[in-house]
């Protein structure tokens, strides 16, 4: 993988190249503040970008802003936000684009540094990866009515619906079998007045389309 990475921070940021690099990936630009983020995604190969989300000048959103720009000119661009907020209205903007191929972590919720690689994998490969909390975030902020004909079990599948897990996944760690998920599935996508699709990534798509303001 070919990889923008964009940090402020000069520790986090020769961190996330060297633990990149160390999981065969090769960082063709690493910068710390938004012209040159701008710069380096319009001016690269790469297969996809790593970025925190407050930067120089401003610290407030300019990482998000580059990604929404930069997938507005090249439509399914992959992008991995990793950030320690989670900014609202452009984080709803960005995941719900319906494009696929982003994902947002919170940096103090990343445990484990081979699935924070993987997790990069999967959205280079055009797959979703969000973190719970920010799921959590979006809903409890969303006034919508649909989302309030959600029963408590059918959020928590939703939650891991839109991390990008499949069926078999979220049976397992919710401690119910398939067979329950995929009738809280259909639940779910009736409730909210969304196709049923076989396919993982469209489906999670749509619960992030239904999501956007």
């Amino acid at each position: 993988m070919r990889l923008v990475v964009a940090e402020d921070n000069a520790l986090l940021r020769d961190g996330l190249i060297r633990l990149l690099k160390a999981n065969d990936c090769t960082v063709v630009a690493a910068v710390d503040n938004a012209p040159e983020l701008t710069a380096a995604l319009a001016g690269t190969e790469a297969d996809g970008a790593v970025l925190d989300v407050r930067m120089p000048p401003t610290f407030t959103d300019e990482g998000l802003k580059a990604a929404i720009a930069v997938r507005a000119q090249r439509p399914g661009f992959p992008v991995m936000v990793l950030s320690q907020y989670v900014e609202q209205l452009y984080a709803r903007e960005l995941l719900a684009s319906g494009q696929g191929a982003v994902g947002y972590l919170l940096k103090d919720r990343v445990a484990n540094v081979g699935e924070f690689v993987e997790g990069v994998r999967r959205v280079v490969g055009g797959g979703t990866v969000i973190d719970l909390e920010v799921i959590a975030t979006i809903m409890a902020r969303h006034r919508q009515e649909p989302i309030d004909r959600l029963s408590a079990r059918e959020r928590e599948v939703l939650a891991l619906m839109a991390e990008g897990r499949s069926n078999q996944a979220i049976a397992a760690a919710l401690f119910v079998s398939e067979k329950a998920v995929a009738k809280h599935t259909n639940s779910i996508f009736t409730k909210l007045d969304l196709p049923v699709a076989e396919d993982d990534n469209r489906r999670v798509r749509a619960v992030l389309a239904f999501l956007r303001v």
